[in-house]
């Protein structure tokens, strides 16, 4: 699932493409990608709108219009935009494609289906996306240690399961929350009620450090983003921990452990982060 680099990375990719053009026609392939309101109503709505800005928050994307209305998307699993010429070959699973008064189109493209749009119009507040309910971005000056010990240190579950959780923070998921932990020496499993001081102000410093390094990473240009038809990312060798079961721990050697929390695989190291209450290995 994208995560807060990867679709921070799109929206960098797709802005300078879209931005300042007339939305021409709007197609809509499969009728439940548009969760709000019905999809000819969707499409009516933005016939002969200019997409003024495109935004993200959390994993939100945004398309503003300068009727004063709303695009919001949230790729979930699998969804990707492109923008492309009309005459490029359509992407299988193509479902949505807005057509632009230069000659572009904007495809929404998705292999499960589990994307979803929603048109907020002008004025209108956004009580339908979930959008509303997101916690403060990492980059936002209200992500400190003290909001989050605060907000979190009466928990009993897991610190990793408090960072994924969008309403604590907007935009880490499974990736990055196993590297802000490894970073922070850490273990994910560690209930949220058990850190100490220390332990909030480095999650409340390296969170905003290593979603940069991933944007960074995974940074790409528009025709770069349309050559890799939006798959195709930098290589992730800055990752320490995530994906890493079994190899050396990159700091001390000690293989990397997995385990699953809340569902999730979780990978870590066991003495550099070692499990509460277990001498380190």
């Amino acid at each position: 699932m994208p995560e807060l680099p990867e679709v921070e990375t799109l929206r960098q990719a797709i802005e300078p493409c879209i931005v300042g053009r007339k939305i021409v026609d709007t197609a809509v392939l499969k009728q439940k990608i548009i969760a709000r309101p019905q999809a000819e109503t969707f499409c009516s709505a933005l016939a002969g709108c200019t997409i003024t800005a495109m935004g993200r928050r959390g994993k939100f994307l945004t398309l503003q219009m300068d009727s004063g209305d709303t695009v919001i998307l949230h790729l979930r699993m699998t969804g990707n935009l492109l923008a492309v010429p009309a005459d490029w070959p359509q992407e299988k699973h193509t479902h949505v494609v807005f057509s632009l008064s230069d000659g572009t189109q904007l495809r929404y493209v998705d292999s499960r289906g589990f994307g979803r749009f929603w048109l907020q119009t002008a004025g209108e507040q956004d009580d339908f996306s979930g959008m509303a309910k997101l916690g403060p971005e990492p980059f936002d000056p209200t992500f400190t240690a003290g909001y989050l010990q605060k907000s979190q240190q009466s928990r009993r579950r897991s610190i990793k399961e408090c960072l994924l959780d969008q309403s604590v923070v907007a935009g880490i998921g499974n990736i990055y929350a196993d590297e802000i932990l490894f970073a922070a020496g850490i273990c994910p499993t560690s209930p949220a009620s058990t850190l100490r001081p220390k332990d909030w102000r480095a999650i409340a410093a390296l969170t905003p450090q290593i979603l940069q390094q991933g944007i960074s990473y995974k940074r790409r240009t528009a025709r770069q983003h349309l050559e890799g038809t939006g798959k195709k990312y930098s290589e992730e060798a800055f990752l320490q921990a995530y994906g890493r079961a079994g190899q050396p721990c990159t700091r001390c050697g000690t293989p990397i452990e997995r385990t699953v929390i809340g569902g999730r695989s979780s990978c870590y190291c066991p003495h550099c982060q070692p499990v509460p209450g277990r001498p380190k290995k």
